[in-house]
């Protein structure tokens, strides 16, 4: 798991797998599309290592022309598994946090050193906030929130439409 995670959380990589979340099926040309900073050579380079890994899939192949074009999907492997979580130790999960962290705020100096920004009009945000919800209580809103984003996640790219960075980070109290 932790190597898995490790992997997934590589800017390109991440950008990846993030295209094909939603039960996305695209091939190369489509996944270039949708990322135009990540030059050609890159993008088959890192999506090799994500089959490889078993994150991405190869869901089929057309005969075009002499050649084979892929089709991508999301693997099957379940990547948050409690089984697997269990393996990672304290010190890997700080790591995997931080390189997560690392690539929000990667985003975000992004966004910043853009020319013009409105953080308003832009929909920049973020906060915290405390919530007593019993073991019930927070499953039910992680699948409800869950649900919130699958509607958005699969929404297509469309010229009045901006890529928006989501992240969440759940964070217990520590146990007295």
């Amino acid at each position: 798991m932790y190597s898995k995670a490790k992997l997934i959380l590589h800017p390109v990589r991440m950008k990846i797998v993030q295209t094909l979340i939603g039960g996305r099926e695209l091939n190369v040309q489509q996944i270039a599309q949708k990322l135009t900073d990540v030059p050609q050579a890159t993008l088959y380079r890192h999506l090799n290592k994500l089959v490889e890994a078993e994150v991405i899939q190869v869901v089929k192949e057309n005969q075009i022309r002499g050649t084979v074009e892929k089709i991508y999907s999301l693997g099957e492997s379940d990547l948050s598994g409690q089984e697997e979580l269990e393996d990672v130790t304290g010190e890997e999960h700080l790591t995997l946090f931080l390189t997560f962290m690392t690539h929000l705020l990667g985003k975000y100096e992004s966004y910043l050193n853009q020319g013009e920004i409105d953080l308003y009009k832009d929909g920049v945000g973020f906060q915290e906030a405390l919530v007593y919800l019993s073991d019930e209580e927070f499953q039910e809103f992680l699948k409800e929130l869950s649900a919130l984003m699958k509607n958005v996640i699969e929404n297509e790219p469309a010229e009045n439409r901006k890529v928006r960075h989501i992240a969440s980070i759940f964070i217990p109290e520590p146990m007295k």
